[in-house]
């Protein structure tokens, strides 16, 4: 018989990304008490990983809990980025109810529709949390209009549009009903959740079901699965099985050995949990994401949620240069195989497929970002390996038209920018939607449909292109026939002619040909990429070239010599600048690029022979 278990809520907090989840998550673990008076706590708490907290992004879901008039309320802070929106996917299955946290400037963004469409799916109910309500130029009440009108838009029922409206301010950690108070504290929508988002049920007598959405490692208890308990109770000891959703024939049994539940920041261990409890189960070797723990009398696996396919590939390969192995770690195809394998249990939104040859590996994702912070982590773990240019996966219809992804593309500019924004965006095959003004501000939100391929490369030459001043955004939209052909660069690439160490002699020439990425004593080799040229072509060039001493010229007049600083290229940066024939090599402490055939007499050849194929 089915019971509602009162004493909990369980809720995820959801939005486009900045809008300020991770600071509102900060808000109500302060007022809830699990610090001390005299703790000192870091900003955006829940940011644990090193690479969120240095791009100040979030890009795993993760499981708080706080205790509010003794009710339990289990939150779960999900990541606002496109690229990390599998994480979103899949959490929602946890839990009863979201809370949409929405800019009192920005309005609905792309992302804000991706998340609540999900939520909308699952019929989960939605408080609309209006952030960021101090400041100076916040319009509450249009953006409560633009809700509603999104949410009309994605066919929500009439509990789900007669929703509620807190307004706060998540880093002065305030809340009210009310768009013209600022309120004095976060009770407001503590109390809404616990008056809006339901109870969980279950029937507490039938056999244990629990979904794994999340799965978290430790190096001393190994792999940790995150679910609720949907029926049944869970408790240490129990033996269970496990059972997949798309293979329900296949069984694993079982033992729980360890059990916890979530407390504040920490996991707390326990002997027994009860239906409506998220809880987190170690010392299961075996358990996936998307698994179902169930009793061995009753093995029925929980439907789990369709994660949306991957849009863009990389291929990983093991690294041939002739600087190859001195900086990394772990070198093999072996290591390199089986640490992408390994992220498969943890990201469901990758694909890892083996290749023609041992020595590279197709990694498909979500987005650019998405693969450069995997990339990122393992040359931080140690690895060294390259990468190809990312591409696009392309489908095809039942016609055998070429499909290819496409993306919506909003960007808001100062309108002084926005006439260089669509003639590049234009070039790159991207169609004008919409072009309206924001607010009483000057800057205008463009609204581009483009072929995914087009924006890649784009968001360098964006921040230049608007000073450092545009905002962009991007949400997949869907297949439509190819566009035609992209030109991905207008610049070549200046090319090590020799192997050895630069030197201020070489670089001073080669500086006149275009930007240079190095500076004097760097190692380089033929075929490196060291510089962007000025010009459309290639341009190889001596930068280990010295002067000749003469009685007259000493090495000290090199003094003389004024070199540019280089540019320095970050790993995102490196990823947008490789053309098709180039690769990025990564290692722990460098990133190089270089020409796929280091040769120049054979790459000479693959580029005539390439332009034969093309005028054929």
């Amino acid at each position: 018989m089915k019971q509602t278990r009162n004493d909990i809520r369980n809720v995820a907090i959801i939005a486009h990304v900045d809008h300020g989840k991770t600071t509102l998550v900060d808000g109500l673990l302060r007022q809830s008490g699990i610090f001390r008076d005299n703790e000192e706590v870091a900003e955006r708490v829940m940011d644990s990983n090193a690479i969120e907290r240095e791009r100040g992004i979030t890009i795993l879901s993760k499981n708080t809990a706080i205790t509010y008039k003794d009710i339990k309320i289990n939150i779960i802070d999900t990541p606002g980025h496109a690229d990390f929106g599998g994480e979103v996917e899949r959490v929602l299955k946890m839990v009863n109810g979201v809370i949409l946290v929405v800019d009192a400037f920005e309005g609905p963004m792309p992302q804000t529709r991706f998340v609540l469409r999900k939520a909308m799916e699952l019929r989960l109910p939605v408080i609309v949390c209006i952030n960021k309500i101090d400041r100076p130029e916040a319009r509450p009440k249009e953006v409560i209009d633009e809700v509603l009108e999104l949410l009309m838009d994605l066919g929500a029922d009439d509990k789900q549009i007669d929703c509620p409206f807190v307004f706060a301010s998540a880093k002065a950690g305030t809340s009210s009903m009310d768009p013209e108070e600022a309120g004095t504290d976060l009770k407001p929508l503590l109390d809404t959740i616990i008056n809006y988002i339901p109870a969980p049920v279950g029937d507490p007598e039938a056999g244990t079901q629990m979904l794994i959405s999340t799965i978290d490692y430790n190096e001393y208890v190994g792999r940790i699965g995150v679910g609720k308990i949907d029926n049944g109770s869970l408790y240490v000891g129990q033996d269970v099985v496990i059972v997949n959703h798309h293979d329900s024939s296949k069984l694993v049994k079982t033992r729980v050995s360890k059990l916890y539940e979530f407390d504040g920041l920490s996991k707390t261990e326990v002997k027994k949990a009860d239906i409506g409890s998220i809880v987190a189960i170690s010392g299961i070797d075996e358990i996936r994401i998307g698994d179902t723990l169930c009793s061995p009398e009753e093995p029925k696996a929980i439907p789990f949620q369709k994660i949306s396919e991957p849009t863009i590939s990389m291929n990983f390969i093991v690294n041939d240069s002739p600087l190859a192995g001195q900086e990394g770690k772990y070198v093999t195809s072996r290591h390199i195989r089986d640490r992408l394998y390994r992220e498969l249990n943890t990201d469901v939104s990758l694909r890892v497929e083996d290749t023609d040859t041992t020595e590279a590996f197709k990694v498909s994702g979500r987005g650019e970002l998405h693969l450069s912070v995997l990339i990122e982590n393992m040359r931080r773990e140690g690895y060294e390996f390259a990468v190809s240019k990312a591409e696009v996966i392309y489908r095809t219809d039942e016609n055998g038209k070429r499909l290819e992804p496409m993306e919506r593309c909003f960007i808001d500019v100062p309108d002084e920018f926005s006439g260089n924004v669509i003639q590049k965006l234009g070039m790159r095959k991207g169609e004008l939607i919409s072009m309206t003004p924001i607010g009483e501000s000057a800057n205008t939100r463009l609204e581009f449909s483009i072929p995914s391929r087009g924006l890649i490369g784009y968001r360098g030459d964006f921040l230049t292109d608007t000073k450092g001043n545009g905002v962009m955004n991007t949400i997949f939209d869907g297949y439509e026939p190819y566009k035609g052909d992209i030109s991905y660069r207008g610049q070549g690439s200046l090319i090590a002619f020799e192997s050895g160490e630069a030197v201020t002699y070489g670089l001073f020439n080669a500086q006149e040909r275009g930007a240079l990425f190095i500076g004097p004593g760097e190692k380089v080799y033929s075929g490196m990429v060291i510089g962007e040229s000025s010009r459309g072509e290639d341009i190889e060039v001596n930068v280990c070239k010295t002067k000749h001493l003469t009685n007259t010229r000493t090495s000290s007049s090199d003094e003389a010599l004024r070199l540019t600083p280089p540019k320095q290229m970050s790993l995102e940066q490196c990823i947008e600048f490789i053309d098709t024939d180039e690769l990025l090599e990564v290692t722990p402490t460098s990133l190089r690029i270089r020409k796929r055939i280091l040769d120049p007499t054979l790459r000479k050849r693959a580029n005539i022979a390439a332009k034969q194929r093309a005028g054929q």
